[in-house]
């Protein structure tokens, strides 16, 4: 696994962000003087590859891909994948993205005051197509096996991993790289603040991301990436690697109603897709990371779909987006790292800025505090614009 977050850009450093319930969300002045609706953000730290690549390979990478390649960086040296071994061998990367708005703006932009595409740049097409995270991971670490964006809105890096995982699945391929990237500048989700769902706690950032709780305002945008290293048992054991956990389901789904406001049964059917794909039923989960982005309707609705599948059985439920803000694209890949990080050190970080339920969230167990336990499996969902749903299991190795 790898990481590069508001919670950190160390596994080491998230765990630790994790446990002690730590906030990434700040007031940006920037934002603000712009003339956003909501100035808060996730504090992502800027890549600086300079020490890693040379300026012609930087110059084809936008934000994003910048920090899916420090992940990635880290995702393969956790896995002991080292170049000779993926020179030798076909790994493949579906990735998780679903806009490139900062790059795809700054060279329009040089089009329109100079009147002739060639001042776009020789660089801009690569930077600007929603693939341009794929492309740019595959050709810097010759990736020679599948090469795919999932594009998906925020069930994008989710998606990517339940694919990653049908592929191995199915015998098609061995490896592959897996994760989601979402840019953290500001044009990215200008559009979505002018839909005025964004939190408006603008003088205290660290609790204006309120997942399930009765004074949730809206949600906070971030970014970053994560990475995973899927493959098949046989294949990690023949070489030698870590193993830290098996995709054991996975669900998927369309609501087929509203491009933006989720109903109860399209994300209920995804989860109970994913209990069919496992073979598992409700009560062996003993973690569900939710969606919960800090929307009213968005966590009313999912906090009805988990009731509705789990029935009486009081699962634990939390959004680590109370710390993070919706990381969007990235999410449904990060919260599987969150929630591993969790279950590898026998804890589960309470749902910051939970303090009380509403009529809707109230019949869901969401856990306020962290609390110490041993689990061996959990739950993670993921849900996007266009009624898209992502549900994964993971167990414990």
């Amino acid at each position: 696994m790898g990481i590069w977050s508001c919670l950190g850009t160390t596994l080491d450093e998230v765990r630790q962000s994790l446990y002690d319930g730590k906030s990434g969300i700040i007031f940006s002045q920037e934002r603000k003087d712009a003339g956003f609706c909501s100035p808060l953000c996730g504090n992502v730290p800027k890549a600086d590859l300079k020490k890693l690549l040379n300026r012609n390979q930087r110059q084809l990478m936008p934000e994003e891909a910048q920090y899916a390649y420090l992940a990635t960086v880290q995702a393969l040296q956790h896995a002991k994948l080292d170049q000779d071994f993926i020179d030798s061998h076909e790994v493949g990367v579906i990735y998780g993205n679903d806009s490139v708005a900062e790059d795809t703006m700054v060279a329009l932009d040089k089009f329109r005051q100079a009147g002739s595409t060639v001042a776009c740049g020789s660089g801009a097409i690569f930077k600007s197509m929603n693939s341009t995270v794929t492309m740019n991971l595959a050709t810097l670490f010759h990736l020679k096996g599948i090469n795919l964006t999932a594009s998906a809105a925020c069930a994008s890096g989710s998606q990517a991993l339940g694919l990653g995982f049908l592929l191995i699945k199915n015998g098609l391929q061995d490896c592959i790289v897996c994760g989601g990237a979402e840019e953290n500048n500001m044009y990215g989700i200008a559009a979505f603040d002018g839909l005025q769902t964004f939190s408006k706690r603008e003088n205290d950032p660290t609790r204006a991301s309120r997942p399930f709780d009765r004074d949730r305002d809206g949600l906070v945008p971030s970014g970053g990436a994560a990475t995973l290293i899927v493959e098949s048992y046989e294949h990690a054991v023949k070489r030698g690697a870590p193993i830290l956990a098996e995709i054991v389901g996975w669900g998927f789904s369309g609501n087929g109603d509203h491009i933006s406001t989720p109903n109860v049964a399209g994300p209920a059917r995804s989860l109970e897709l994913c209990f069919q794909s496992a073979g598992l039923k409700p009560t062996d989960i003993g973690y569900v990371n939710a969606h919960a982005t800090s929307t009213h309707i968005g966590d009313s609705r999912e906090a009805q779909a988990i009731a509705q599948i789990f029935g009486d059985y009081r699962v634990p439920v939390t959004s680590t987006k109370g710390q993070t803000g919706h990381e969007m694209w990235m999410a449904g890949a990060s919260e599987i790292i969150y929630s591993m990080l969790m279950m590898k050190n026998d804890f589960i970080g309470g749902s910051l800025n939970f303090e009380n339920p509403d009529e809707e969230t109230a019949c869901i167990n969401v856990l306020p505090e962290r609390i110490n336990a041993h689990f061996d499996l959990f739950l993670s969902n993921s849900f996007g614009f266009g009624g898209t749903n992502s549900t994964l299991i993971i167990k414990n190795l």
